[in-house]
């Protein structure tokens, strides 16, 4: 049980993810409107077989967003999730706790996009390969993609950057239905449901997903991933007495 003497709505790791991601937000926002250039290209998760990736991509990727609905529902989750999870545990092991299950996200992602990556690569030539690694980039900035299909997914695969705080947020949901399972959620506001079914719930929804939603702009893998080293490094806490 959390404390309520010591509850706070705000503790300091989430107030100050909250702060830095909206800042982020509004500096893309503004820096796209004013001169015409989407930062994402720089600081979103490319694929590390792309010529954009950066390995610093791997912790910047988890401050953009691609939309305002997507950065609103992000938060919302980390400061009603976060805040709970951040008075039970403490700032430091709750940051430490985010940042780890943001990489294992992209870990897990990064792995299912590696073996798309070679099964496309079956499929390509390797100058139609080398055609993509030229100047696909420019298309997808442009809104274009090859007609050819195995072109066009190698495209996206390779020049579309991960952006969002999801797969942290995913491994901070997981933790909560693990803390406190029973919990009671209220989906939409009237839905009564328990945390620990809801997380199940989720997670089956996410697997799903992964597997039948194909482009849809959503790396639900990278949620899964979230979840799963969450419970990974909570299991391990737990049995090394850390938690």
């Amino acid at each position: 049980m959390i404390s309520q003497q010591r509850f706070s709505l705000m503790p300091t790791v989430v107030k100050n993810l909250l702060i830095i991601n909206g800042l982020v937000f509004l500096g893309m926002v503004s820096i796209r409107s004013t001169f015409g250039v989407d930062i994402t290209q720089w600081l979103g998760l490319y694929f590390p077989a792309s010529e954009s990736f950066n390995p610093f991509q791997l912790i910047s990727h988890m401050f953009m967003h691609g939309n305002f609905r997507h950065i609103i529902s992000n938060m919302i989750m980390l400061w009603f999730l976060g805040s709970a999870m951040e008075n039970h545990w403490g700032s430091q092991r709750f940051l430490i706790y985010y940042i780890l299950t943001g990489l294992g996200a992209s870990a897990l992602q990064i792995g299912v996009n590696g073996y798309e990556y070679y099964n496309i690569l079956a499929q390509v030539s390797a100058d139609n390969a080398q055609l993509v690694l030229s100047e696909g980039a420019d298309l997808i900035q442009r809104n274009y993609n090859y007609s050819d299909p195995s072109m066009g997914a190698l495209n996206r695969l390779l020049n579309t950057p991960m952006v969002g705080a999801s797969g942290a947020v995913f491994g901070v949901l997981l933790a909560f239905g693990m803390t406190f399972p029973n919990q009671v959620i209220y989906l939409n506001f009237f839905f009564p449901i328990k945390a620990k079914y809801f997380v199940i719930g989720y997670g089956l929804f996410e697997l799903y997903n992964g597997f039948s939603v194909s482009n849809s702009g959503v790396a639900h893998f990278a949620h899964l991933g979230g979840m799963l080293f969450g419970y990974i490094l909570i299991r391990r806490w737990k049995k090394s007495r850390y938690l």
